[in-house]
């Protein structure tokens, strides 16, 4: 008890030196894939926000204990709450504001939720790929960030190279290897081919404003992709609509002056254009496979290691359970199963939950087009719930 009550004074301390700041403070790093996705959210919304680096003192002996995890996103509010996670981040801002990235209509907010797993689960490897097996293009660049997100202090070469290592080992454990490489590359350039169709029509995923699935969509297209040497020299070749809209994602205004039929809304009529229907088929190529390995082999750990409700889930703090391997154009992948997809996943699920039937058939019949008919009845036998700052089990079935 006597614990508890100390842990409870410390947190309020905590807290309390926190509620001094004018703005938003947004903890984040101009390479970092995930932070991409909160940034361009606060821009586009018109939040203010002082971006700084993980390397301030005060992000460890302040923020951090109220984060739980050394990840980035990290949004310290004017209020001093402090929100880790980009998709939290956005879910804060949603909720008090009305949810104006939130298409209204059914098949628009189910393609939203999906983009924006895909964003942050579906292109990893190809993110890892390009950032890490091209050194000749990227290593100066990437490791000049690498370097300057930490101060100027004793050591800090040293840590550079092992932080820098340990992602080039992230990059195997998703999935990046001699003998994938061929495919990731194969696919990320079909993807970016029919990306780049579908914005030859329209600024944003879903018409003429961003939606939740443009942010989450941003975060591999934007830091790894679209900033790197390498893949952003790709990206302009290749996919010059692509570029432009990751550049208008990072822009407050709407940036869409070589659309002179624009818009300032979504779509009419619940409409997912075709082209937009198009990039989701390849998405599924790898996409559903994976999802359903991953779901089988988490389960699998699930029902021997029996988590007790309320522990972490995702992060540092959880156990892995280990890597699934799937097929994809006959060739084996395997891959870190990660959690966190199927905790992406259940706001797609929740969504499509509420609709009545007519509407539930209207989605159905959109992903089935799209080779991803199965992917809403892929499930964990356990949901993930967020509660102070970390995504954690639920109770078992029954109990």
């Amino acid at each position: 008890m006597l614990s508890a009550t100390v842990e409870s004074v410390e947190a309020a301390l905590n807290k309390m030196t926190l509620v001094s700041s004018q703005t938003n403070q947004l903890y984040a790093m101009p390479h970092s894939l995930y932070s991409g996705r909160a940034r361009a959210y606060l821009i586009k919304q018109g939040i203010s926000f002082e971006e700084c680096s993980t390397g301030h003192e005060r992000y460890k002996t302040e923020v951090l204990p109220e984060a739980k995890l050394p990840t980035i996103p990290t949004l310290v509010t004017m209020n001093g709450e402090v929100i880790r996670d980009g998709a939290a981040i956005i879910e804060h801002f949603e909720v008090r504001a009305g949810r104006p990235c939130q298409p209204k209509g059914a098949r628009q907010g189910v393609v939203s939720a999906l983009f924006d797993v895909i964003g942050s689960q579906g292109l990893l490897r190809p993110a890892m790929h390009y950032r890490w097996n091209f050194p000749e293009e990227n290593a100066a660049f990437v490791r000049y960030h690498f370097l300057h997100s930490q101060r100027d202090a004793p050591g800090r070469e040293e840590k550079t190279d092992y932080m820098m290592d340990r992602m080039r080992h992230a990059a195997l454990i998703f999935g990046v290897t001699d003998n994938t490489r061929e495919l990731i590359e194969a696919l990320y350039l079909e993807f970016l081919e029919a990306l780049n169709s579908h914005f030859e029509q329209y600024p944003y995923l879903l018409g003429w404003r961003p939606c939740i699935g443009d942010f989450g969509l941003l975060g591999p297209l934007h830091a790894h992709l679209g900033r790197d040497p390498y893949p952003a020299n790709l990206m302009q070749r290749r996919a010059p609509r692509v570029w432009r809209w990751v550049e208008r994602m990072n822009r407050p205004d709407q940036d869409a002056p070589e659309y002179f039929n624009a818009g300032d809304d979504f779509l009419a009529d619940d409409t997912v254009p075709e082209t937009l229907l198009a990039v989701l088929r390849v998405v599924a190529k790898d996409f559903m496979p994976e999802t359903h390995a991953s779901a089988d082999f988490i389960n699998q750990w699930l029902a021997k290691q029996r988590p007790e409700a309320g522990t972490p889930a995702v992060g540092r703090l959880a156990e892995a359970p280990g890597s699934a391997t799937f097929s994809v154009d006959g060739q084996q992948i395997s891959a870190l199963a990660q959690p966190y997809r199927h905790f992406q996943l259940q706001r797609a699920k929740h969504l499509f939950s509420a609709l009545n039937q007519r509407d539930q058939g209207a989605v159905t019949t959109l992903l089935e087009s799209c080779g991803l008919g199965a992917l809403l009845g892929v499930s964990l036998s356990r949901d993930i719930e967020r509660a102070g700052n970390l995504e954690r089990w639920s109770r078992h079935t029954g109990d």
